[in-house]
């Protein structure tokens, strides 16, 4: 596993929402199985919900 739970993770790429590359998040659940992927919770400047992605270990960097 390259992440854990609760971990701050940088967006290597751009997604819809506004989640744009170099974007920061928090890791909120960690999937295993059938391949490791991490949902990661994206929050605006004001602390709110933005956006909530599943996404690939080649697609973060840890913060």
């Amino acid at each position: 596993m390259k992440f854990q739970e609760y971990d701050i993770v940088r967006v290597l790429k751009n997604y819809k929402n506004n989640v744009k590359k170099g974007d920061v998040g928090a890791v909120v659940i960690v999937f295993t199985e059938p391949k490791e992927a991490y949902e990661v919770e994206f929050l605006d400047e004001k602390g709110y919900h933005k956006a909530q992605y599943i996404l690939l270990p080649d697609d973060l960097d840890k913060v």
